[in-house]
């Protein structure tokens, strides 16, 4: 998992334990860069010392080359040291031939000192950096202010590297544990801090779609940011609900008004027929004794009846309930102008109407939704045109899409109707929603919807994609 996939309450013990390692790895550097330094005083000490005394009691035997008596001091010094640090003590001359040794079989007398040269430090250099169990000193002998020969220590350090080796574990030990130790108290730590930020993405998951305020009794206590975190939270989901209420009575009132055109509209649909049934009706009692009167009075009334009856059962057909899931059909374009075409009559407004596709072809879509869009772009763009001026449809197959593309000769939209038709941003109080459901409706059938002003008319194109065979 990526380190920004990983929770907040995993990632700060993770940093914590990090630091933690680092400064243990700096603080363990230093303590056994301490140690190793007091050690290599301590050692660097007693080579000196020895080297000292044997300097004093050697230096008139190594000047006359007497082999037994710097064997017997060597000998006596290192049953003095028994047990002790000194493996070996080699005395030379100037030259680097072997006088005496303390272990004559390992340094025969008139030997070469070389061999014994290898890997070997001084005492000023003196270094204990390797994991050698020995280690070997050079030093000069000098008696009475001149070199007389030299001395050749090889001293066991395996006690002094033991201890190095136990320090470093005891350290890599003991930073393990106060890293585990610091990680998990930080895990426990932070998990308590975020309880209440976890608290609330957990309600606003449960919340779904529509978000609820917290109880102030689930506020965290003693702390002011995350209960302002809340408070802000209680804010923005309360807002959200005046706005969604604020968009459900808009929605509502824009119902209410389309209605309302449409009532006028069929009014004077119907009204314009009646006055004539009523004429006939009066010719009939009139002239009931003339058969040729009755027959035109007969025809009159058959045709008001008959558009009367076109006239509620496109309004019946538009609001029917089982609709819903109905595929399209020629009749529904049929239906939608009957019901529209009387808005356009009261306002002198020309229509033009281009719906002409087999309906073998319509069937691939449903009837309820674009039923629905086209008559919100229409009712828009009969408000926007005015008296007067020109609307029109023209549905159209473009490649597996269907394209509905409803113009008028207004003005155009301004920028808050523009937003309701082609962006989600909050419906503004003041205007209507009809816009917004042509959106909504457009989008919940995986279509879309684009506006343009061509040749100065306001042109709304809707393109729908085919939901069976086309």
């Amino acid at each position: 998992m990526a380190w920004s996939g990983l929770p907040l309450t995993i990632r700060v013990p993770l940093i914590a334990a990090g630091l933690m390692v680092l400064v243990g790895v700096v603080a363990s550097h230093q303590v056994m860069s301490v140690l190793g330094g007091v050690q290599e005083d301590r050692l660097r000490e007693l080579a000196r010392l020895h080297v000292d005394a044997l300097t004093v009691a050697l230096g008139p035997a190594v000047l006359r080359r007497d082999v037994w008596e710097v064997y017997d001091t060597l000998d006596r010094a290192t049953q003095a040291l028994a047990g002790r640090r000194m493996v070996l003590t080699v005395v030379a001359d100037e030259e680097g031939r072997v006088i005496a040794a303390s272990d004559p079989f390992r340094a025969p007398v008139d030997s070469a000192l070389d061999p014994f040269l290898a890997d070997v430090q001084t005492l000023e250099g003196l270094s204990l950096a390797g994991d050698d169990d020995h280690i070997r000193l050079q030093a000069d002998l000098r008696y009475q202010g001149r070199k007389a020969g030299q001395i050749l220590l090889e001293l066991n350090v395996a006690d002094l590297v033991a201890e190095r080796r136990r320090m470093l574990l005891l350290l890599l030990l003991g930073n393990a544990l106060a890293t585990a130790a610091l990680a998990t108290s930080g895990y426990v730590v932070v998990r308590r801090m975020l309880r209440p930020v976890s608290a609330l993405s957990a309600h606003i998951s449960s919340s779904g779609n529509t978000p609820q305020a917290i109880p102030e009794e689930r506020f965290p206590k003693g702390d002011q940011e995350l209960t302002r975190l809340f408070q802000n939270y209680n804010t923005m989901s309360n807002a959200a609900l005046a706005r969604a209420e604020a968009e459900r009575r808009l929605a509502e009132r824009e119902r209410f008004v389309s209605l309302g055109r449409l009532s006028s509209s069929l009014a004077h649909e119907i009204n314009n027929p009646l006055g004539g049934l009523l004429n006939a009706t009066d010719t009939l009692r009139t002239y009931a004794d003339r058969p040729d009167v009755v027959r035109d009075a007969a025809a009159l009334l058959d045709r008001g009846l008959r558009h009367l009856r076109d006239v509620t059962r496109a309004t019946l057909d538009h609001n029917r309930q089982d609709r819903q899931g109905l595929p399209l059909t020629p009749e529904d374009f049929d239906d939608l102008r009957v019901l529209f075409e009387p808005e356009t009559l009261r306002q002198g407004q020309g229509l033009s109407w281009e719906t002409d596709l087999p309906p073998s072809i319509l069937l691939a879509w449903p009837a309820a939704p674009i039923r629905q869009v086209v008559l919100n772009l229409l009712l828009n763009a009969a408000t926007a045109a005015g008296a007067g001026g020109k609307v029109s449809l023209t549905i159209a197959l473009k490649g597996n899409m269907l394209e509905l593309v409803v113009s008028d000769s207004g003005p155009g939209l301004d920028q808050a109707a523009q937003a309701r038709l082609l962006s989600d941003d909050p419906v503004q109080p003041g205007g209507g929603v009809g816009l917004r459901l042509v959106r909504e409706l457009v989008r919940g059938q995986d279509g879309s919807v684009a506006y343009a002003r061509v040749r100065e008319q306001t042109e709304i194109r809707v393109l729908l994609p085919a939901k069976g065979q086309i």
